[in-house]
């Protein structure tokens, strides 16, 4: 403070005491009596830019103003504010409590839903290749490679590869989730008890029991009727001659033993039904019926699963175009059949994979097992 304001505030001729006991004066304050910083030298300035006193109330009425009036100079905020970003990126997070019922939320979308799954196959495939890479480096006998391919041990061990359809989504869908827990990541694919009471449960596990043998008869009736359309369009020899070695199982029944299809089926139930499922109707069809539709979400996750089951018949059957569409055909429609029994369950049991793994899991080991008997047998 000079001298000179100093001087003017001596100079005082009247002095006000306020309520709170602080002296004004009722003449050009230099500086506000309540904060005492310095008041700009402003036309009919009313309020204090510092801590918002109505110096003209305080003028008038020698009081300091009781009812609370907001200074146009500072945003007042009783607590202090978090900073909120003005533009919010990425999508909505899902709480713990929504996990269960995503149907309102904005999930991954077609692009997401149908390229994730095929990287996660494809990587599956990257490294087992590798596998037989190595070994045939290592041993040069193309023999060798071929015993390994239709040992059942090879397929058993080669399934734990399968392992990567659950890795990749869990990954994925992290960023959906307020609290990405390794639980909260399998309960946003489906694959979860929460919500289900022990009866529940104990249902689910029913349901999935009885559509595992009932997908073996509607595979069973469809291959039969595709053969017989196939026998019509194209002639008895053919088909005859391809029924016998057109599928995956067919490759490796024949070395199996009872320990192998044992293992087998413990691998199918707890391994490949699982992790298929997981990949291809917790993330895939679930992002595809929030992005086509639910109709649209079935079929099309149906067709894809078909495809990535029967592609190695390209590379296998090569010995003319109306062989590989036989038995590309032959292959194809079963898998399609069973694929679309397998979405609609998922659709109908709201979304919960419980029933829809143990109806893949046992239809693939009541497959395996059915085979093991047919050829040892007949």
């Amino acid at each position: 403070m000079d001298d000179k304001e100093v001087q003017d505030l001596n100079n005082e001729q009247e002095t006000i005491t306020s309520k709170d006991g602080i002296e004004l004066n009722d003449t050009i304050w230099s500086f506000c009596p309540v904060c005492g910083k310095k008041i700009p030298k402003i036309h009919k300035l009313k309020f204090c830019m510092s801590c918002g006193t109505n110096l003209d109330y305080l003028k008038e009425h020698r009081i300091l103003q009781q009812e609370k009036v907001i200074n146009p100079y500072i945003k007042p905020s009783k607590y202090p504010q978090p900073y909120t970003p003005p533009i919010s990126y990425g999508p909505k997070k899902i709480s713990d409590e929504e996990i269960i019922d995503t149907k309102n939320h904005e999930l991954w979308g077609t692009t997401a839903s149908i390229g994730v799954p095929l990287g996660a196959f494809l990587l599956m495939n990257f490294l087992t290749a590798g596998i037989l890479v190595i070994i045939i480096y290592a041993s040069f006998d193309l023999e060798l490679l071929y015993e390994i391919l239709l040992n059942p041990y090879f397929l058993i061990i080669s399934s734990f590869f399968e392992l990567i359809f659950i890795i990749v989504p869990v990954v994925y869908v992290a960023k959906y989730l307020q609290n990405p827990t390794l639980e909260n990541r399998l309960g946003l694919l489906g694959f979860t008890t929460r919500g289900i009471e022990k009866k529940g449960v104990l249902k689910e596990i029913l349901i999935g029991l009885s559509f595992a043998v009932i997908g073996v008869l509607i595979v069973g009736i469809v291959s039969f009727l595709t053969e017989i359309a196939l026998e019509t369009l194209f002639g008895v020899e053919i088909v005859s001659d391809l029924g016998s070695g057109t599928g995956d199982v067919e490759s490796i029944i024949y070395s199996a033993d009872f320990l192998s299809l044992i293992l087998l089926s413990i691998v199918m139930i707890l391994i490949i039904g699982t992790s298929e499922e997981i990949l291809f109707r917790g993330f895939m069809q679930k992002g595809l019926m929030r992005s086509l539709g639910d109709k649209w979400g079935i079929i099309v996750t149906a067709f894809i699963f078909a495809m990535i089951h029967v592609i190695g018949i390209i590379l296998i059957v090569l010995d003319s175009p109306l062989i590989l569409l036989i038995s590309f055909l032959l292959s194809f429609i079963p898998y399609f059949a069973i694929s679309l029994l397998i979405g609609f369950i998922y659709y109908w049991r709201n979304e919960n994979l419980l029933a829809v793994v143990i109806t893949h899991g046992v239809y693939d080991a009541l497959t395996i097992i059915l085979a093991f008997f047919f050829y040892n047998i007949f």
